[in-house]
């Protein structure tokens, strides 16, 4: 479904380009991003919020990925104050749960979606790498993608379903901790040694950026705050947090691993369908306890 050269941002950046010395200026010569760059880059990549790109390297794609999961974190945060608005103003848990799915699409402009989407057609098809990649950059979406997005959407309702009928703190909780463990995949997905399966995107853009040490990092913070965001109903539901944070980095790490067995590395679409992948493990995780 890409309508654009591979998964471009939410917003689109406006780099500031140096001047051709003839040279790559590599990771290396450029200037130390700020965390106001990382943050920058992290928000006016994956979110439609309005913030503006300053730069557009690879150190600066390396502290916006290492910040990915801040930006997961206020999308899920704006996802649980309308689902929990909408409960309290008693419309019930399937229709809050709807408004809370609704929002993160909303909010990424659908990417994570269509990336998804697809990907599935991308790995559905069969066919060698450079066929499937050129299946994934058409504008219409195949079967494959179509039942994807509905099993994975009505996975995600279902299980917030439950759990705001449970409470609208569990259903709250839960939102914010899929939307921040969705974007904290993409940080692991971005680590060094996972290639860009095109040279073009922004797949290409990030792919390899993250020091792995650094993407381990963030990872564990992301698992620690997740699991103290349950610790207000007691330790049990804690650890109950932190180890659905853990089932969705797996699962998404799986098709990680899966997708750079058949396209030879990563792109935007991947990025997508890894955020979904992770989100939707999380929830159903978090519903099963």
């Amino acid at each position: 479904m890409d309508t654009t050269p591979e998964q471009s941002p939410a917003r689109p950046p406006e780099p500031e380009r140096p001047a051709d010395t003839g040279r790559s200026p590599g990771p290396d010569r450029a200037p130390r991003p700020s965390w106001d760059d990382g943050i920058r880059f992290a928000f006016g990549t994956l979110t439609v919020l309005p913030v503006r790109v300053t730069r557009w390297d690879r150190a600066a794609a390396r502290a916006g990925m290492l910040c990915a999961p801040l930006a997961g974190l206020v999308v899920g945060l704006c996802a649980a104050a309308l689902g929990g608005a909408l409960l309290l103003l008693g419309g019930g848990a399937p229709v809050a749960a709807v408004a809370t799915v609704a929002v993160p699409a909303v909010l990424t402009r659908g990417l994570h979606l269509d990336g998804l989407a697809d990907t599935a057609d991308g790995l559905g098809s069969g066919k060698p790498a450079e066929d499937a990649l050129r299946i994934m950059k058409r504008s219409d979406i195949g079967p494959f993608g179509v039942i994807t997005l509905l099993l994975v959407l009505l996975a995600q309702v279902a299980a917030l379903a439950e759990l705001y009928a449970a409470g609208w703190a569990h259903g709250a909780v839960a939102a914010a901790v899929a939307a921040t463990a969705a974007r904290c995949a993409l940080t692991l997905a971005a680590r060094t040694g996972v290639p860009a399966a095109r040279p073009e995107g922004l797949g290409a853009a990030v792919a390899g950026a993250v020091p792995r040490r650094s993407a381990l990092v963030v990872a564990a913070g992301t698992v620690a705050v997740c699991a103290a965001g349950g610790l207000a109903s007691g330790p049990l539901s804690a650890l109950h947090h932190g180890l659905a944070v853990v089932a969705a980095l797996a699962a998404a790490e799986l098709l990680l691993h899966h997708c750079r067995r058949r396209f030879g590395g990563v792109t935007g679409d991947v990025f997508g369908a890894l955020a979904e992948t992770a989100a939707t493990a999380a929830l159903v995780a978090l519903a099963l306890g």
